[in-house]
């Protein structure tokens, strides 16, 4: 049972949901919302539902999108492959993650992508939140929160990771592809403290 301030903060984000349109992602037959795949199980597809009418984004788009996903449930447990697969290998491309600054040139996100994974490891994605999205017939955009559960650097113990992820997708000759993303732990507010750069 949820008593006192604490109901209201579930009332507080459920409007906030509401009025922003999350889509929820989760993979196909998941379990329980705090109940957790093991690490053994084999990458899932997703289903979304959202709160609101979502835009409508080209087949293969989609089709892209869930690939990816997917790529994310490999990256976690350690394979970066699924992953590499999903960027453009053009020049202009960049990746700016939550380890490090950002990259631009496939060369330095290549690399980017395997300093990251290096350091996860275990790992399996619980959902994730479409906040927006937005399409033309050769570029597109989704803004999202990715939540999963993982171990990272020498620990041994399992725990949660939540991401703010942007990414811009254009399409190429063999297909859509990523272009830009961003990716950051601001999931919630926070004060003007947290982006005091010391070093200035």
């Amino acid at each position: 049972m949820i008593h006192g301030s604490s109901l209201s903060l579930v009332r507080q984000n459920r409007i906030a949901r509401a009025r922003i349109g999350y889509r929820l992602c989760r993979p196909r037959n998941s379990p329980p919302e705090g109940v957790f795949p093991t690490s053994g199980v084999s990458s899932p597809s997703y289903r979304c539902d959202r709160t609101e009418e979502a835009v409508s984004l080209p087949p293969d788009l989609l089709a892209a999108i869930e690939a990816d996903h997917r790529a994310l449930d490999a990256l976690v447990r350690g394979d970066p492959n699924p992953k590499k697969r999903m960027f453009s290998k053009k020049d202009d491309v960049t990746l700016g993650n939550p380890f490090g600054p950002p990259a631009r040139g496939w060369a330095n996100v290549e690399v980017t992508l395997e300093r990251a994974v290096a350091q996860l490891r275990d790992g399996s994605p619980i959902r994730f939140e479409r906040i927006s999205e937005y399409g033309t017939p050769d570029l597109a955009y989704t803004l999202e929160f990715e939540r999963w559960r993982g171990k990272a650097g020498p620990s041994e113990e399992m725990v949660s990771f939540a991401l703010r992820v942007t990414t811009v997708w254009r399409r190429e000759q063999d297909g859509w592809r990523i272009v830009h993303r961003q990716a950051d732990g601001v999931t919630r507010e926070r004060g003007p403290e947290t982006i005091r750069d010391d070093d200035a």
